[in-house]
């Protein structure tokens, strides 16, 4: 009998803890691989479940990481990955005190001024205060003598658009420009024109359908010149510019027949 069971037989409470662990150092002893889990479980034999340990701040790399760790993560990835915008361009801040004014000149002149106004403001450096110089145009088709003319016609003759800051350097270069004969105001403070005025002028400018200009007028005699009715006068009703058309009072059998015709196909008595 070994001395360990002697002192269970002298002893019969002795506790299974200290039993166990005499083996397991015996085990340690004789070089017996054995792993601190397999000890305390060895220790915690009588079947109890031992509190795990807390893990510290040090925990192994492999560990997995937590809901709000994998989060934030996540979020510096999708950052990260994210496509970088440029910047978007500055918008380009007009001065104060920009407006557009009519400046008048001698009639026929209106290209002339602009040509030298243009080179005034580049010689004298006055870029940062006239900006604009514009002859208001708009195309024209004219019917005459049965021939269609296309041509721009001046809107404003005797006139010029000028958008600028209006100060004393300014209003010297302007009013001192060859063939100017002043502002349009009231005595010599220029007035300016409003957004709704300007903006009218300007996509009169820009219309893609031309001005038709006839030298006829509702009520007047004129001479159709083509068509089933060539040669018969015919007073005007009604002049459809838009559509380039006019409806024609026709004396047909001693009534008064309506009838529509192109401008072309009609002339002035």
């Amino acid at each position: 009998m070994t001395a360990t069971e002697q002192d269970r037989a002298l002893d019969p409470e002795m506790s299974t803890t200290e039993e166990m662990v005499e083996p397991v150092e015996d085990a340690l002893d004789g070089g017996v691989e054995f792993s601190e889990g397999d000890a305390q479980a060895a220790v915690d034999g009588d079947g109890e479940t031992s509190q795990a340990p807390e893990a510290d701040e040090g925990q192994d790399a492999g560990a997995e990481p937590t809901e709000a760790e994998a989060h934030e993560a996540s979020e510096g990835d999708a950052e990260a990955s994210a496509t970088v915008e440029p910047d978007p361009e500055p918008e380009v801040e007009l001065p104060e005190g920009l407006e557009w004014y009519f400046v008048h000149t001698y009639s026929g002149y209106e290209n002339k001024v602009k040509k030298y106004l243009d080179q005034r403001i580049e010689t004298m450096g006055m870029q940062d205060k006239i900006f604009s110089v514009v002859v208001p145009t708009e195309e024209e088709v004219e019917i005459r003598d049965g021939q269609k003319k296309t041509s721009r016609k001046r809107v404003f003759p005797g006139y010029i658009l000028v958008q600028m800051v209006i100060d004393e350097e300014s209003w010297y270069v302007v009013r001192n420009t060859p063939g100017v004969t002043g502002f349009v105001g009231t005595g010599v403070r220029p007035i300016p024109l409003s957004k709704e005025e300007v903006d009218k002028i300007l996509s009169r400018m820009e219309a893609e359908q031309p001005t038709i200009k006839v030298n006829f007028r509702i009520g007047g005699t004129v001479r159709i010149t083509e068509g089933p009715f060539a040669d018969f006068m015919a007073v005007v009703d009604d002049i459809y510019a838009d559509r380039g058309k006019v409806r024609l009072l026709v004396s047909f059998f001693g009534r008064e027949t309506p009838v529509e015709m192109d401008f072309l196909q009609v002339e002035r008595i």
